[in-house]
């Protein structure tokens, strides 16, 4: 048995020596295998990065191949777009005007605006509203064009990807949006009613305001300002915003506080030149309007304290004005006891008014209404293109007048407007038509110092002087008006059956029309400092009208009239620099029947 282990362990030991001794073998072809593994990988490797390298340099030769092509372009990289809009391909020009046309017809759409039965409209191109169409499409044919070659074909691949849209920013004049939103809450169904209060002949009247709805106009901008940047929204109704609103408490004492006036008399200071008009006293009783506020009522009437002032602006003495600023006559028929009537009338309501610097005069409010109960009388004015007697008549010939010695004193005018026809009293283009509640005649007192107004109508002229304080530069001016073309007159045939038959007589003479430009040359010394349209005007031609006897005749035609020789016209209009509005209207006691002075 101990011979038999002996040999077992002798042949365990033969066995681990010849295993011991090929494990250097097995080794080495183990090494020799990680070897050739480790050079196929690196093989592979090699070959992967030859690879990108050649696919990054062939990317960046044809990249930049690329993007220098699109540099030399134009156009607008495909893929690009505006608000939504394809542009891909167009040059600077077709992009402005496709993106122009799209715009304009939003501008050009009425925005509808809603709120329960209430609906109205507003108008972009009245809010001031622009689009930045420039800047977008400058914005759009940089893509693809900047310094950085990676960067350009980063952005015209985006574009290609349809990821590239540029917006057009919209801008609108915040002040007016908001002026007009607050109109449209005036007119909301069930709006909300301010206390409110108003004076008039010697009384304080206050309303108490009404709980009701008010429009939220910032949220009503939002709005209007997402329809207007939005060109996909068109007929799309917007909701007007509304809260729940009461109104303030009426506080009587602040009413106190604006309507309370200490009366001063008017005076001038001379160092410096100052005219303090005068201002009439107001007041009334606090504590008895405190007890009446205590009552329920819809409508508070509060007496007033009135106290007038001793001396006003227009008595002020000549002292004041010292110095004659310009001054421009007319004449006109003395014999004519009524039209004469009229001018004394108008110079009487203008003379002696005096117009603050900065002030604004009106010849309509100045002379109130024309009517016999003022004491005007009938006289001739045009009508219909013809001459018939009308409250008022020849007072135009005053504000005519005044217009002229407006101009020489170097005033801005506000407001005029040319008769339908040429004066006899005043050449073409200098003339200033008026009609009460309509056509007004307006300056402005642009000097350093008021000015005040001297008027007369006498011995068959009428007078206009402007005086004030001249300044230290007094400019001269003279005024010369072209005749751009002619209307020639037509005659009108009037058949009449109390004149004999075969005998005409004529009612009215016809006077040609004519369109005329007016320029005014300003002179300082002597010497032409400018030369400025003052105004383009348009004179209709007057009508020759004869009457043709039918007296005896076989056939009553007496209402039958002909007309001959009728040319072709346009409707007279008036296109003053100053009011750029149609003339073709006439004075008359608020007629439904525009009316003109006659000369």
């Amino acid at each position: 048995m101990e011979k038999e282990t002996v040999q077992e362990n002798a042949q365990k030991t033969e066995t681990k020596f010849n295993h011991i001794q090929n494990q250097p073998k097995k080794v080495e072809k183990n090494l020799e295998k990680m070897i050739e593994k480790t050079k196929k990988k690196r093989k592979i490797k090699l070959t992967v990065i030859i690879t990108i390298i050649t696919i990054i340099v062939l990317a960046i030769v044809v990249s930049t191949i690329f993007a220098l092509l699109n540099m030399n372009k134009t156009t607008i990289v495909s893929g690009v777009k505006i608000e939504g809009i394809e542009m891909s391909g167009l040059s600077k020009e077709q992009a402005k005007g496709k993106l122009e046309t799209i715009y304009q017809e939003k501008l050009e759409k009425e925005i509808p605006v809603q709120y329960q039965d209430y609906e109205t409209t507003i108008n972009a191109t009245l809010l001031e509203t622009t689009y930045k169409i420039d800047e977008a499409v400058e914005q759009a044919l940089k893509i693809g064009r900047n310094s950085n070659i990676f960067v350009n074909n980063y952005e015209i691949l985006g574009a290609l990807l349809g990821k590239t849209n540029i917006n057009v920013e919209m801008e609108l004049n915040e002040e007016i949006a908001r002026k007009t939103i607050e109109d449209i809450g005036t007119n909301l169904p069930g709006v909300m009613i301010d206390s409110a209060y108003y004076i008039e002949e010697g009384k304080l009247t206050i309303t108490k305001g009404q709980k009701g709805v008010k429009i939220n106009t910032d949220l009503m901008l939002d709005k209007i300002k997402e329809n207007l940047s939005n060109i996909e929204i068109k007929d799309e109704y917007i909701k007007i915003p509304i809260t729940e609103k009461s109104p303030d408490k009426i506080d009587i004492d602040a009413i106190h506080g604006e309507v309370y006036r200490e009366v001063q008399n008017a005076y001038y200071t001379k160092d410096p030149f100052t005219i303090h008009p005068e201002v009439e006293g107001i007041d009334f009783d606090l504590e008895a309007a405190r007890k009446l506020l205590e009552e329920d009522q819809e409508q508070y009437v509060i007496d007033l304290i009135i106290t007038k002032p001793k001396i006003t602006t227009d008595q002020i003495g000549t002292e004041a004005f010292p110095d004659q600023l310009a001054i421009f006559k007319t004449n006109y028929d003395g014999g004519d006891v009524d039209r004469t009537t009229n001018l004394r009338l108008a110079c009487e309501k203008i003379n002696g008014k005096v117009v603050l610097a900065g002030e604004t005069f009106s010849y309509n409010k100045t002379l109130g209404p024309r009517s016999a109960a003022t004491g005007y009388k009938n006289a001739k004015v045009y009508s219909a293109g013809q001459v018939v007697d009308g409250i008022g008549g020849g007072i135009c010939q005053i504000s005519s007048t005044l217009y002229n010695a407006v101009l020489r004193a170097n005033l801005e005018i506000v407001e005029r407007k040319n008769h339908q026809f040429v004066t006899s009293y005043v050449d073409a283009g200098m003339d200033a038509t008026v009609v009460y509640g309509m056509t007004d005649f307006k300056f402005k007192n642009t000097r350093q110092y008021p000015i005040k107004i001297i008027a007369s109508a006498k011995n068959g002229v009428a007078t206009v002087a402007i005086y004030g304080i001249k300044e230290a530069e007094e400019y001269t001016f003279s005024f010369r008006t072209v005749t751009v073309s002619t209307i020639p007159t037509t005659t009108k045939y009037i058949e009449d059956s109390t004149i004999a038959a075969g005998v005409e007589v004529i009612k009215q003479k016809g006077v040609n029309g004519k369109k005329t430009e007016t320029y005014m040359i300003k002179m300082l010394n002597g010497k032409v400092i400018s030369s400025t349209l003052l105004s383009k005007d348009t004179y209709d031609a007057m009508q020759k009208i004869i009457l043709r006897g039918t007296k005896g005749a076989n056939k009553n035609t007496n209402t039958n009239t002909t007309t001959q020789n009728k040319p072709t016209q346009t409707p007279a209009t008036n296109t003053n620099t100053v009011t750029n509005t149609s003339v073709n209207t006439v004075e008359t006691n608020v007629s439904a029947e525009t009316k003109n002075e006659i000369n």
